[in-house]
């Protein structure tokens, strides 16, 4: 079974979305000031580039990338 890039990176992504999602089931009241706004997306961002980091993904599937100038 042949496999794109985008394929396979859906494929691994599915699942943490998933996750992600269960883990937030409701959402969370709108801050009162732009500063707990601010607060409340990185923290949003953090918890989910945590659960992006505990999967692993085999050196193999990783692209090989060539930037050229």
């Amino acid at each position: 079974m042949k496999l794109t890039r985008r394929k396979l990176a859906q494929a691994m992504l599915a699942p943490v979305a998933v996750s992600a999602a269960a883990q937030t089931q409701a959402p969370p009241p709108l801050p009162a000031n732009p500063d707990e706004e601010l607060r409340a997306a990185r923290d949003r961002i953090k918890t989910l580039s945590d659960a992006l980091a505990k999967q692993t993904v085999p050196m193999d599937t990783e692209p090989a990338l060539a930037f050229k100038a």
